[in-house]
């Protein structure tokens, strides 16, 4: 099997560790592909924030804390972005340098602890390997990228992460990736250097860090999305490959009476929820919310979230919940409007109900162009410009639109006969045995 060629393999490879770093969205997905590994005989470490420790235990996954709360780094970095209803982008990139790079001693500590030394490989979802590169290198075992979000160069369409999304054709799309390459590596340069001389290991280049280095090394890359949503791109190579989504099984999970009966009392519901963003008032939000669903007619269940969605008096038409599996819940809608992270978007593109993302930051609106794009949903509407106008415009337009709730469930179904997690647990085999 291809390997690199930077680490020589001697031994059986048993003992997994797998790195994700962010919100619910960043992590359950490396969750349910821990659970996929479990289940075919490895033994599986998540290395992830103290807050996702019982979903990583939930799923028979050993646990190893790192620093930071994924809600309270959220609510900080968003609100602090915040202008009004709008988001200041510089504000929002100081604030993610400021609390990561503050954190980034915390992180030393944790990937050299002696707990994590008995690894047989390490995958991570960090970008350019950081951390988790350096430690496969000190151990000399193998390396895997895991990416849920497209991060690999391509002259079809810019970065995902970047907030300019116009495309100004091949030459400035792969110009975007070593932009934002750069803006991710700068910050955590001294501290990623620090680290690989506490491992003995020379120092990273000054400009690239160790992402060069992996390209050049072809260092297996699995994506956790699918290629019906991102085709696959000549120009990535035969390291790189696309899965489909990793989806966790909650099938322990059972709907409570009250959503039940919610769901049995009239037609379906329109899903409106904003996942891991916090938004300035959520009263205001509410209510503006409220409205859009009665200039709509249409009966509405509310995803509390981190928005704090709710706490205010609700008509008997629309349901406040707190949490339900989205594999379970979107296909019930009649349709579905989102924040547009990368897990809450592959639900919603596999439960073949039109969607619409309100984008907030990050690859979020990515998304919601590429749902438009595929005909599957209504053309998104950044949070900052959101009214119960607009909102309520592109409900009528979900609930009857008939070419767009086809196309939504051919995507459904195209999508089905894929098994990511499968697929990718077959992958990272041909790599670590």
């Amino acid at each position: 099997p291809p390997r690199s060629t930077l680490f020589p393999y001697t031994t059986l490879f048993r003992s997994l560790t797998l790195i994700a770093i962010g919100s619910r969205g960043d992590v359950q997905p490396i969750v349910a592909l821990g659970r996929g590994l479990l289940d075919a005989g490895y033994a599986v470490r998540m290395v992830t924030m103290a807050s996702f420790e019982p979903m990583v235990r939930g799923q028979g996954l050993d646990f190893f804390p790192v620093a930071g709360d994924a809600q309270a780094l959220t609510n900080e970095m968003m609100l602090a972005g915040m202008k009004g209803n709008g988001l200041n982008l510089l504000s929002m990139y100081r604030g993610i340098m400021q609390t990561f790079g503050a954190m980034t001693q915390s992180y030393q500590e944790t990937f050299a602890a002696d707990a994590l030394r008995d690894s047989d490989a390490i995958l991570s979802q960090l970008p350019g390997g950081f951390y988790g590169y350096d430690l496969a290198e000190h151990l000399r075992v193998p390396y895997i990228a895991l990416s849920v979000i497209p991060q690999e160069i391509t002259g079809a369409y810019p970065l995902s992460l970047l907030p300019i999304q116009s495309s100004f054709g091949a030459w400035y799309n792969r110009l975007t990736y070593y932009m934002g390459q750069q803006l991710a590596w700068h910050p955590f340069r001294n501290s990623i250097n620090e680290f690989r001389q506490q491992l003995g290991l020379p120092r990273a280049s000054f400009w690239w860090g160790n992402m060069r280095r992996m390209r050049c090394e072809r260092v297996p890359v699995i994506q956790g999305f699918s290629q019906h949503v991102i085709p696959e791109q000549p120009e990535w190579g035969e390291h790189v490959h696309t899965t489909g989504y990793w989806m966790l099984d909650e099938a322990g999970w059972e709907a409570s009476d009250a959503l039940l009966r919610f769901l049995e009392a009239g037609d379906a519901p329109v899903f409106i929820g904003f996942g891991s963003m916090p938004v300035p008032d959520p009263a205001a939000t509410t209510r503006l919310i409220l409205e859009a669903l009665q200039r709509s007619g249409k009966r509405g269940l509310l995803h509390a979230g981190w928005a704090r969605l709710g706490g205010v008096e609700l008509p008997d038409s629309v349901f406040c919940l707190d949490y339900a599996p989205y594999g379970w819940l979107f296909p019930r809608m009649a349709a579905i409007i989102h924040h547009g992270g990368s897990g809450t978007t592959g639900f919603a593109l596999r439960s073949g109900v039109p969607s619409m993302v309100v984008p907030f930051t990050a690859d979020q609106p990515f998304w919601g162009r590429r749902t438009c794009e595929l005909g599957v949903g209504h053309t998104p509407i950044p949070f900052a410009k959101l009214t119960s106008d607009h909102l309520a415009a592109a409900i009528k337009i979900m609930t009857t639109n008939r070419d767009m709730q086809r196309q939504a469930v051919e995507l459904r179904d195209a999508m089905a006969v894929e098994n990511g997690i499968q697929r990718a647990v077959e992958i990272i085999e041909r790599h670590v045995v």
